[in-house]
């Protein structure tokens, strides 16, 4: 079932692909080859839009296990994905509906190798490095486009964080990870997530780790319920600073009250 994909280019050789604003993917085009950052629910044949923009050698990262992030990977050969997101993703893989559209349309998907933090993709001229960030997966990683100062971080660090779900760590335990990254304000100016339509500036890093220790101090007095398909839980409002750019204006973390820590 195809759906429309919205592909703009964010940055010279840097393109945002908006897929019916459910999930979002990248594309780097380096002097060599290019890096495609989350392959989306796989509505669209990605590869195929790729293709329409460059036809350097690809190489396609997950920035974590979540089918909206991974699905697409059947339009590729391989992908890369953090080894303690396995599960979660062969979990997703093995889902009946899946299964079923792959039969329909003859698809499958590629097998996954493993990338770790520390490891460079060299584009030519633009390197992605790798950096952990367990939270919102337990192999949830960050990836610094070096020369460019972007900092892709998949749905770990977004506007509207879910930290509700099973395999999500504690809350507390979640700001000490986040506090080991947050080195990386000094070497990325901007972060494009997982469900972006623009970049936002990196405060939006520490604005977030900020809201987040909000609930762990109990500062909550002011939390909202909040309805997903997997029940109820409470959402925290946190705010980013006022001169800076941000793609949109609200600012939450869903969590769970007894997964705090």
């Amino acid at each position: 079932m195809e759906k429309e994909l919205f592909v703009k280019e964010v940055r010279p050789g840097i393109y945002l692909m908006d897929e019916a604003h459910e999930a979002t993917g990248y594309l780097v085009v380096g002097k060599e080859r290019a890096c495609v950052i989350d392959t989306m629910n796989g509505y669209n044949d990605v590869c195929q839009a790729v293709r329409k923009i460059t036809d350097k050698p690809v190489t396609v990262v997950n920035t974590h296990g979540h089918p909206d992030h991974i699905f697409g990977n059947v339009y590729f050969q391989e992908a890369y994905l953090h080894p303690a997101d396995r599960p979660l993703a062969e979990e997703f893989i093995k889902e009946p509906e899946f299964v079923e559209a792959c039969k329909q349309y003859g698809l499958s998907m590629p097998p996954f190798r493993d990338i770790l933090p520390g490891d460079v993709i060299d584009l030519g001229g633009r390197t992605l490095e790798v950096f952990a960030l367990p939270g919102h997966t337990p192999g949830g990683i960050l990836l610094l486009l070096r020369e460019d100062r972007i900092l892709f971080t998949g749905d770990s660090v977004n506007h509207h964080l879910w930290m509700q779900l099973d395999g999500c760590l504690p809350l507390r335990a979640f700001v000490k990870e986040l506090d080991k990254v947050m080195f990386l304000e000094d070497r990325a100016d901007v972060i494009l997530h997982g469900h972006a339509r623009d970049v936002d500036d990196i405060s939006l890093l520490r604005c977030m780790r900020n809201g987040i220790a909000e609930i762990c101090e109990g500062k909550t007095a002011d939390d909202q319920p909040y309805r997903w398909f997997g029940g109820e839980d409470s959402q925290h409002a946190y705010r980013c600073l006022p001169d800076r750019h941000y793609q949109q204006d609200d600012h939450v973390i869903c969590y769970r009250k007894d997964n705090i820590g």
